[in-house]
């Protein structure tokens, strides 16, 4: 039996194996067939030669994301053992860097590849399609993104908006102004605010209007310039809301749509304006399309085996 000794020099053996070796026991779930031993800062793994080789090779990149991050998570070690190769988990361009300095000190960067994809895209085109299931980071990068727009002054006002379908049907049924009635489906876009920007500044900004966060029937005979505007849940638009969404572009303007075609909430029959615009303006220039999977899943670990679960049974539904 063929031995390796991987000793760790450059940053912390308790850290980069976890509490109790959780991440070491993950290794051990992925490599069967080895047997793998950590002890102060050696990791003594014994197996067949190749095995060796594949796992030496992981390791390697495993201890790279943790010096870039400092940190190693189940997520992480899932994307770089299940990747084909490098450029699935990781980006050499500059759109690995924070995005933001968030409240407390957070850091805020695009942790995925498709993430970065996404970065990449928003640089490059002014209107920019993120799709794919939940807990992929669609929203939140977005936010990112603008509120990164928004402090380096390449925008004048943030405007987020969503299709308010749910809501619909029972506004009347809640309490208070018509705001008040929105703000719990627009949650999500709040969340990801107050993790960016300090409560008091946020206040103001809504307050003055810098960034505005809107139903989307709000957004009709509008031009929308000097702006990054993020449609979230476009999914849930249809052919004549999406239409309208699309001209409302002004100057200096960054349009971001994200969404998932496997959750529409729209009436049976009516045709989704994503999915339509998607068909429809895959070949403009100019439009980028950046589509998420369940290796780009930041959240919970079960979201990505509730995610696979799903998507098997709408394949075997389909004809």
């Amino acid at each position: 039996m063929n031995e390796l000794i991987i000793e760790l020099t450059e940053i912390s053996p308790q850290e980069f194996f976890g509490q109790q070796n959780a991440n070491i026991e993950l290794l051990k779930k992925y490599f069967p067939k080895l047997k793998i031993v950590a002890r102060g800062n050696k990791v003594k793994v014994f197996g067949d030669e190749e095995l060796l080789e594949e796992f030496d090779k992981r390791f390697d990149e495993l201890t790279g994301q943790f010096a870039k991050y400092n940190k190693l998570d189940e997520n992480m070690i899932e994307r770089v053992l299940t990747s084909t190769s490098k450029e699935e988990y990781t980006s050499s361009s500059s759109s690995g860097d924070v995005l933001v300095h968030g409240v407390s000190g957070r850091l805020i960067k695009a942790q995925t590849a498709n993430q970065r994809r996404m970065v990449d895209a928003c640089k490059k085109d002014d209107m920019v399609f993120a799709i794919g299931p939940a807990g992929t980071g669609k929203t939140y990068t977005g936010v990112a993104l603008a509120v990164k727009a928004l402090k380096e002054k390449q925008v004048r006002r943030i405007i987020l908006t969503r299709p308010a379908v749910e809501a619909g049907e029972n506004l009347g049924f809640l309490p208070g102004d018509l705001k008040e009635k929105l703000d719990p489906y627009m949650q999500p876009l709040y969340d990801a605010l107050r993790d960016m920007i300090p409560s008091e500044k946020l206040e103001k900004y809504i307050e003055d209007g810098t960034i505005q966060i809107a139903p989307m029937a709000f957004m009709r005979g509008r031009t929308l310039d000097n702006a990054f505007v993020i449609l979230d849940e476009a999914q849930n638009t249809t052919h004549a809301q999406m239409k309208m969404f699309l001209t409302r572009m002004g100057k200096n303007a960054k349009f971001l749509l994200t969404g998932d075609p496997g959750q529409i909430d729209l009436p049976r029959r009516v045709i989704s304006g994503l999915k339509e615009a998607l068909l429809i303006l895959k070949n403009v220039d100019g439009i980028s399309i950046i589509y998420l999977d369940d290796k780009d899943v930041i959240r919970h670990k079960l979201v990505k085996k509730v995610i696979d679960a799903y998507q098997n049974i709408e394949h075997q539904n389909q004809f």
